[in-house]
């Protein structure tokens, strides 16, 4: 069994790996198991994420950043500079979860890690829409945690009666 002390420095472990293997090799693949992104990205879709720099993400993208010894996958909804020590301007993108109701303190270039490139559910790539995180369906979870809840659920019954077919090659 676990402590929390244990699990909290495995899961930085787990997160520092992701990020050296996208800062190394410039892609990884996770799996997500928050609900910022619903109904966007669910809670055990598989996002594959590009190594990009801020310059190179676009407003409506989503991106994967690291912050205190987690890794978060938001949606860019504007962008800002901020002054350095030095007095020079630095990009920063400001990020929010489509089902959340306040943005994130501004990403610095530091801390991105790279765009989401494709959404996979089911061992199937699914539509990723890049664009504003303001969807009715998005409004409407961002106001309720019960329907959240009732969204996830119906989600996740769908799959279980519509299960993939995998066809069979000869």
């Amino acid at each position: 069994m676990q402590t929390v002390s244990e699990g909290n420095v495995s899961m930085e472990v787990a997160c520092g790996l992701a990020e050296e293997v996208v800062r190394t090799f410039g892609e990884v693949r996770l799996r997500v198991f928050g609900i910022s992104m619903v109904p966007a990205i669910l809670p055990g879709d598989v996002v594959s994420v590009r190594r990009a720099s801020a310059e190179e993400v676009s407003v409506g993208e989503a991106v994967l950043y690291s912050r205190g010894g987690r890794l978060f996958v938001h949606r860019v909804v504007d962008r800002t500079n901020a002054a350095t020590g030095d007095r020079s301007e630095e990009p920063r993108l400001i990020t929010r979860g489509d089902r959340m109701r306040r943005e994130d303190s501004p990403v610095a270039p530091s801390e991105l890690l790279g765009r989401v490139v494709s959404v996979e559910r089911d061992r199937r790539r699914v539509e990723f829409p890049v664009c504003e995180s303001n969807t009715l369906v998005a409004r409407a979870l961002r106001s309720s945690e019960r329907l959240t809840s009732l969204y996830l659920r119906f989600a996740q019954a769908r799959l279980n009666f519509f299960p993939r077919r995998d066809k069979c090659r000869a």
